[in-house]
């Protein structure tokens, strides 16, 4: 064997022990993708905005000498949660919606009440109502919050990402501690209960039933309408249960075909016309009371749900 060839098989051996890691990390990544998806949807609220903070953390992946990192998965978190704090800042400088009546990207699910996951997933997701209250948190607090009490991330790991020492990180997560406890509902009742509820506040709705609108409405419920840029003239935040009950064109596309969803764990239903969802409600329930609705008319976002042809075509009369 010459020289050459000696040294040709050396460089296919490096390019196969480059395309192994490459390979390697990518099945990590793909291992941890669920979990990063997760950490950055609760940090923006935007099931889109989520995706290019996991795929940034995917190409800084690809760009940094990981072999000295002891825990791959820890290191990914706080990559995603650096993005997503760019983001929110970047966010914050340019925003034009109204905090008032956002309504944060739902994930969307067909009702299953025989899904043994059902009530696994309405204790693992996190409600509109929770993001709503993010919303209203400053970008640094959100992070802390998020990463060390929904993620269990240290406040040392932490104060790297803010440029803060682990103390006043730790005190960042307080204060937002604070105000979320201060702002989120108390814990409803069982899933089964709650979609009982919801199927009850619809039909009185449908029926134009008063009495039974407020035997199912907590006398300081909240609606919140977000039509988005193209239905601007919906937006709109109604508190109490009588001026909730006024809002009756509201619920006026639900008197058609009605589809029974989960999102982000609650009880929701969409309005379904010649097979689109033209509307989204979603409950927040606490007790055994609606505390919340959160309603999503924007078309935009509506187009992009989770739901096939096949799901649309199960709304009911």
């Amino acid at each position: 064997m010459t020289g050459r060839e000696r040294g040709d098989r050396r460089v296919d051996r490096n390019r196969d022990n480059h395309t192994d890691g490459k390979d390697l990390l990518a099945r990590r990544f793909e291992a941890d993708r669920g979990h990063l998806r997760a950490v950055a949807y609760r940090m923006l609220g935007s099931l889109s905005e989520a995706e290019d903070a996991v795929q940034e953390a995917w190409f800084k992946l690809n760009r940094s000498d990981v072999g000295a990192v002891e825990n791959l998965s820890g290191w990914l978190t706080t990559v995603v949660g650096r993005v997503c704090l760019d983001m929110l800042r970047s966010r914050g400088s340019r925003r034009e919606d109204p905090l008032e009546y956002y309504v944060p990207d739902p994930v969307v699910r067909v009702a299953d009440t025989t899904d043994p996951e059902h009530a696994a997933e309405v204790t693992e997701s996190v409600g509109l109502a929770l993001l709503v209250v993010l919303e209203t948190l400053g970008p640094a607090e959100r992070l802390a919050f998020v990463l060390h009490d929904m993620f269990a991330v240290s406040f040392d790991e932490i104060a790297r990402i803010v440029d803060r020492t682990p103390a006043a990180t730790r005190q960042l997560a307080s204060r937002a501690r604070r105000r979320v406890q201060d702002a989120t509902p108390a814990p409803g009742p069982d899933a089964r209960r709650q979609r009982e509820i919801a199927d009850a506040f619809l039909t009185a709705s449908q029926g134009g039933d008063f009495e039974g609108l407020l035997a199912v409405l907590d006398p300081d419920v909240v609606l919140r309408a977000d039509g988005g840029r193209t239905l601007a003239a919906v937006s709109k935040v109604v508190r109490g249960a009588e001026a909730v009950i006024s809002q009756a064109l509201m619920y006026a596309r639900f008197r058609q075909a009605a589809l029974p969803v989960v999102v982000n764990g609650a009880p929701a239903f969409v309005a379904v016309v010649e097979g689109r969802p033209t509307v989204l409600m979603s409950f927040t329930i606490a007790g055994d009371r609606i505390v919340e609705l959160q309603i999503l008319a924007d078309p935009e976002r509506l187009a992009a749900l989770d739901l096939s042809e096949e799901d649309l075509a199960r709304a009911t009369f």
